[in-house]
Parts: structure tokens; sequence; C-alpha cells
């Protein structure tokens, strides 16, 4: 039997496994087994060969374009920047990936047209596994749906998820250490679900013998396999829903109803028409709020306050992350820095490289000579 198989008997086997505490132990060790298996499967495949898509990250954040053929990913982005992405009325137009800059606020965002993806791509159809990995190295996932077939959604989520890609979720929160003995010793609290014997059997199926676990906060036997092996990507994500132009009003409560029903809020939803250029004013400003950016203006010695080019940032970002960024010889030469703005107490605030900054602040860094 082949590996392929076996994945899809131990699928099998969990579906038809009612989930309950007496069987929570056993399940655990299913989907354990299942999530070596697949990623024996990927491995053999990468070994095989095969032409990846090797994109260079530049900018100061990337953003993947996910969508099946034809949806119109290539039309947007060439609205969206300055690339040139082959357009047409076929499926399978995009056979590279196709990287083009949008400018926004100051920032230099890198938009990635990956080939459409069909079901399948996490098992290696239509080079499926090459485009998931370009996924996986960016910031940002933009699904564009189609307005007639929103049920594509949760079709290219399932895509994503087999691939090891965790959408608008945060990291599990569990520690694992390994020890030199006494087996493995699980610390959690009273509103954890799983049972300790299930963490002990997860534990061991990825060959754990002797370990400290710590589980602070309730969460599933997923995120459990997911925390133990360390290997996902946890990206934010916003849908962009194409061809709004081609509905009537009449029609746009049915599509509500839709986007409800696979699990988005309409609310949420962007309405755009790529080939009209509609709506693209709400999705740039959705990419960048979505990807977390700051503008930070420099204060310049003898040149004044850079508000044409600002250091684009994340929010949660320092002093000291700023002169990473810049460069140089700042983190060895710092002495301090002063702050103008929201994160400032006052105006030209004193403050050291801890300093966590905000939107729109003004920085000048005073460093030795």
């Amino acid at each position: 039997m082949g590996l392929e198989d076996e994945i899809e008997e131990l699928r099998e086997e969990i579906a038809e496994t009612p989930y309950n505490k007496s069987t929570e132990a056993h399940i655990g060790r299913l989907k354990s087994k299942l999530a070596q298996k697949k990623e024996k499967l990927e491995n053999q495949s990468s070994s095989g060969g095969g032409h990846g898509y090797a994109v260079e990250k530049t900018g100061d954040a990337t953003v993947a374009l996910v969508g099946f053929p034809s949806v119109g990913k290539s039309t947007l982005i060439n609205a969206l920047t300055n690339a040139d992405s082959e357009i047409g009325e076929y499926e399978f137009t995009t056979l590279n990936v196709n990287p083009g800059m949008l400018k926004y606020r100051g920032a230099n965002i890198q938009i990635l047209d990956v080939p459409g993806l069909i079901e399948g791509a996490a098992g290696g159809r239509g080079g499926g596994k090459e485009v998931l990995s370009v996924v996986r190295t960016a910031d940002l996932v933009v699904f564009m749906l189609s307005v007639f077939e929103i049920d594509q959604y949760e079709r290219l989520r399932h895509e994503l998820y087999e691939n090891k890609v965790r959408l608008d979720t945060e990291p599990p929160n569990i520690s694992v250490r390994k020890t030199h003995k006494d087996g493995i010793q699980v610390t959690m609290r009273d509103t954890v679900s799983l049972d300790e014997g299930t963490v002990k059997d997860v534990l061991r199926a990825h060959g754990f013998v002797n370990a400290d676990v710590t589980i602070p906060h309730d969460l599933t036997i997923d995120e459990l396999i997911d925390g133990v092996m360390d290997n996902r990507e946890y990206l934010p994500s916003i849908v962009a829903v194409n061809k709004a132009d081609l509905i009537d009003e009449d029609y746009l409560p049915t599509v509500n109803e839709d986007l409800r029903e696979h699990g988005i809020d309409p609310d949420d939803a962007i309405f755009i028409s790529a080939e009209e250029e509609r709506g693209l004013d709400v999705l740039r400003e959705r990419i960048f709020d979505a990807l977390g950016l700051i503008r930070i203006y420099m204060d310049k010695p003898g040149r004044g306050v850079d508000r044409e080019e600002p250091l684009v940032l994340r929010e949660g970002d320092t002093v000291g992350d700023a002169c990473e960024k810049l460069g140089g010889s700042f983190d060895e030469r710092f002495k301090f820095a002063r702050v103008s703005g929201d994160s400032a107490k006052h105006d030209d605030q004193q403050v050291g490289q801890g300093h966590e900054l905000a939107d729109e602040d003004v920085l000048r860094i005073v460093a030795r000579k």
C-alpha cells in the first residue's frame, strides 16, 4: 500500500470515528499519524525535483493573490501595480509567479500573482505544491473570488490548510521542552478540555519520550498537533469579490447570503471590478491595514522631517527595529532617540531602543560619532 492510500485510509477512519471523551485519544493518534504521513509524502515529492517558483521578496511587505484559474487575478495586479501579467479568457493563463509593486501611503507592497490554484493543489495537482510554497512566504493572503462562485472560498482555504497555512489565527500557545528522563510531564489549566492522556499520546506519536509540556489555554487536537510539529505558517487574509460590475443590485442579497453561508461577513468582503477598476481604493486601504504597516517620518539632521518617503515598519515595532531597518551602524552608535506623535507623551520625548512606535510618528535618532 502506498503513502497516498494510507493517508486516505486514515482520513476515512477519522471521519467515521465519532468524537467523544472515550475516542479522543484514539483520534489524536490517528491525526498525528496522518500529519506525519502527509509530511513524508511531501518530502518525497520535493526530493523528486521539479520546477519551483523562486520569487525574491522585495519592498515593505508581500501579498499573495490566491484564486482559482481565470478569476481575474492578472487583471487586478495590472490595475494595482506596474506588473505586466498575461491576461486571457481561458484557464491557466498565468504559468509563472508575476510580481508587481503596489505603492500606497509611502509603502512599497509586493503583490504576487501566483498561478491559479486547482482542487488538489496541496497534493501536487497542477503544480500546486510549488504555487503554495510561494503563498507560505507571503505576509498576507488576498482571496480573489468570482461574484458567481463564492463557494470557491472554502475550497481555497482547504488547499492552504492542507499545505500547513493557518489563516486568521494565532499559533497555539503550547510549550514543549525535551528532557532526559521522567517521561512526558503535562502541565495545563483546568480550562483545557483535552485529556492529559490524549496530550501524551499525541506527543508519543511524534517521537517524544521525555518532555515537559505546558498548555495554558484550551486548544483542539489539531491545534495541539500544529504546535508540536511547529512548521505551520500563520497569515492574515482578506476577501475580494471580483466581477461585481456584472450583477444587478437586486442580486446583491443573494451574493451576501452566499458569503454568509461560506463563513464570510459581507461587511468584510471587498466588492471590486478588476476590469473596470472599481473598488480598488478600498482594496488598497484594506491591504495596508491588514498588513499592520505603520509609517515613521524620519527627522534628518539639517534636512528636516521627510514626509515623502517614510520608514515603513509593522505595528508593535520599536525604535530598535527602526535602527535595524535603517542599517548602517545605528545599532552600535545609538545614543538615544526623540519621538513626537501618538506614541510619545509629549513632543520630542527622549526614548531608548525599546520604545514602541505608532503610525506617523516623527523619529530622530541621535548617534554617537
